[in-house]
């Protein structure tokens, strides 16, 4: 068996980015949750020119030597309008947050510090010269990279794109993940359950999973535990995306085909099982440019293993800037996590911030890999490490974020 680390560092030597690109837009939020394949610049200064950062008066600092100082206003400029006149001695004008700044201004006093009465200011606090002014590319300069390649486009990207009027970019193409339940006692969740039989829940996590990690899903429903059934369906997923996910069938159980069909379709098989609980059963495979991940059909396995390593795949195939791994953080143990010491234990539960760092309580109920109720909210997976069999409330412990 493979340590959890040993297995992420061979998966990330078989994934190579995609490296396809084309052309993405702005427009409908398209191009959410994707990887710029280029550097985007903008012929724009970030501020596009010397501003307001509060409401108040333009002034100038030599004119507001001492406090009070009463000014004559000679116009009022709100955000969007060039201001018509300079600010001269003795003067100041009425400006709100955001708007353009006089010729002759240096200084902004904020309304709180002024009284007003008709066109006469009086300044009660002496501004320092240059204060709550913005001066033109103090955040960005034009023609500077704005952002880089291999950079992810969250919702702060997406405004930073929209406000350098980039309405499209250059991205990588999703990768595509093809989906694969094996198990002749699965069913979809719209047909009836029969005695034995379950629902088979995994084909919608994962594809849930592959979508919240960027990719496109391809979901390819269950199949039989049949021989050549497995095979065919392996063949065709193949042909479909750039990367297959199955789960059930890797174990050693005698309906267990995934490893075997693998081999007889000419793939590489680099990993078998890896030494973590749930999801010791783990097949990592190679063909040629794709890879294939082979996950235990047991739920709650199937998702850590997700978590734990194909995750962090999709993210380097996907173009993104590493490191991929998944992210862990220390936390306060709010409640006893026992492992069995043998294998890296992930334990699921509710990640908190508190008052001192993060806090991390263990799910109540059974930890059994097959259970999904108590799956619900999880936000980490708290990590026993291998020889370890106790964490005790108060003691630290190191915790995978999925949420």
């Amino acid at each position: 068996m493979f340590s959890a680390t040993e297995a992420e560092r061979l998966i990330f030597t078989l994934i190579d980015p995609l490296g396809e690109v084309e052309t993405i837009s702005l427009a409908g939020v398209g191009c959410l949750g994707r990887v710029l394949a280029a550097s985007v610049t903008s012929q724009l200064d970030f501020p596009h020119w010397d501003n307001s950062a509060m409401d108040g008066y333009a002034v100038r600092a030599c004119d507001v030597e001492k406090a009070p100082t009463t000014l004559e206003v000679i116009e009022e400029i709100p955000a969007g309008k060039k201001p018509e006149k300079a600010v001269k001695a003795g003067q100041a004008a009425r400006i709100l947050t955001g708007a353009m700044l006089h010729d002759g201004a240096d200084a902004v006093v904020m309304q709180e510090e002024t009284t007003r009465e008709a066109n006469r200011v009086t300044i009660l606090q002496v501004p320092r010269t240059q204060s709550f002014v913005r001066h033109r590319g103090s955040f960005y300069q034009a023609g500077a990279t704005l952002l880089e390649p291999g950079q992810l486009i969250a919702p702060p990207e997406v405004a930073l794109l929209a406000a350098a009027q980039q309405t499209e970019v250059s991205g990588y193409r999703r990768p595509r993940v093809a989906i694969l339940s094996t198990g002749s006692e699965l069913v979809r969740p719209d047909q009836p359950i029969g005695p034995g039989q379950i629902v088979d829940s995994n084909q919608y996590a994962l594809a849930a999973l592959v979508t919240q990690a960027g990719a496109q899903a391809v979901p390819l429903g269950s199949i039989q535990d049949e021989r050549a059934v497995v095979k065919d369906a392996i063949a065709s997923a193949l042909t479909q995306a750039d990367m297959v996910i199955s789960t059930g069938g890797v174990s050693v159980g005698d309906y267990d085909y995934i490893d075997a069909v693998l081999e007889e379709l000419g793939a590489t098989l680099h990993i078998r099982s890896v030494a973590v609980k749930p999801g010791k059963p783990l097949t990592v495979a190679s063909f040629d440019n794709k890879t294939y991940f082979g996950l235990p059909g047991n739920p709650a396995s199937a998702m850590v293993g997700f978590w734990r390593f194909v995750g962090p795949a999709i993210a380097k195939l996907s173009g993104a800037v590493g490191p991929w791994g998944p992210t862990f953080v220390w936390a306060e143990a709010t409640s006893v996590l026992a492992a069995g010491g043998k294998r890296e234990t992930y334990l699921w539960g509710l990640l908190a911030v508190g008052e001192e760092g993060y806090a991390f309580g263990r799910a109540a109920g059974s930890h059994s890999s097959g259970n999904l109720v108590n799956l619900a909210n999880t936000s980490g997976l708290g990590v026993v490490p291998v020889g370890q069999t106790l964490i005790e409330v108060g003691q630290p412990v190191q915790v995978l974020k999925i949420r």
